[in-house]
């Protein structure tokens, strides 16, 4: 698929999602946030991927939300309020098709990420970033309150202490602050660093068996909600599955045969 906003890339099962709105600085309009939705949905179906890697192609990751757009689809209140979720659905399900996409999701994050960016990585399995990365949940300085899911997905991430800290001050919090708070698993010393360190995370996640690692997923998304019966009995159920697995039985022949395994994802 073509898109105006976005850049898709692949390699060696390693899909790169670059967000390309430069000119705003990634600011989310609604149109953007639909692509970002409609992206990650095709590569939740592309079984060629197995790792995705989320960056900017903009001087810094996301400004936010953008504000010009808003208001031009009716938000500052020319249309009734009560319409706002359906008719701006895209804003809020972008965060979701990440987070359901099957494959893991790595969130590169350079300069500045403002609100909707916060929202967006927030959604990702993992988030790395530069020396000069700063995150922000900036709602609260204009009035409103964070809606596109980060309230609900940060404090599994950081705690909800942390998560307070940012939701109440709005401040910008260092790549120093993020990593003590656990946002982020790496800091970096400029992009180049960033994206190399990306890709050898998907590297390592690429030595494992893709239809496992894509139901561990599952499980570890659905767990948050579950009793840990429940979420047990996920977990054995998708084993269930896996045993008849061809990457199952390469595992145990290769295991066998003292060799590495050679996964398709079937």
């Amino acid at each position: 698929m073509a898109y105006n906003y976005i850049e898709v890339t692949q390699e060696h099962h390693v899909a790169t999602v670059a967000l390309n709105r430069v000119e705003t600085l990634n600011a989310l309009s609604y149109a953007f946030a639909t692509e970002i939705t409609d992206v990650f949905h095709a590569l939740d179906a592309d079984e060629q991927v197995r790792v995705v890697i989320l960056r900017s192609n903009a001087r810094i990751f996301m400004a936010g939300l953008d504000m010009l757009d808003a208001a031009g689809r009716g938000v500052n209140g020319t249309k009734r309020l009560i319409d706002i979720p359906l008719q701006d659905k895209n804003l809020f399900e972008c965060g979701h098709a990440i987070e359901a996409c099957r494959k893991p999701v790595i969130a590169a994050v350079h300069g500045k990420c403002i609100g909707a960016g916060l929202d967006i990585i927030a959604a990702c399995d993992f988030r790395l970033c530069t020396q000069d990365a700063e995150f922000s949940l900036r709602e609260v300085r204009i009035g409103l309150v964070a809606d596109m899911g980060v309230l609900q997905r940060l404090p599994f991430i950081v705690g909800q202490m942390y998560t307070r800290q940012m939701a109440y001050t709005g401040r910008y919090f260092t790549a120093a602050e993020a990593a003590k708070m656990g946002l982020v698993l790496e800091v970096y010393a400029d992009q180049a660093a960033l994206l190399d360190g990306a890709r050898r995370l998907a590297a390592e996640i690429l030595e494992s068996a893709p239809l496992a690692v894509q139901s561990t997923k599952e499980v570890l998304n659905h767990s948050r909600f579950l009793p840990l019966n429940d979420g047990m009995a996920l977990a054995i159920h998708k084993n269930m599955l896996l045993l008849s697995s061809e990457d199952t039985r390469e595992a145990f022949m290769a295991f066998m045969e003292k060799r590495k395994p050679t996964f398709k994802g079937e």
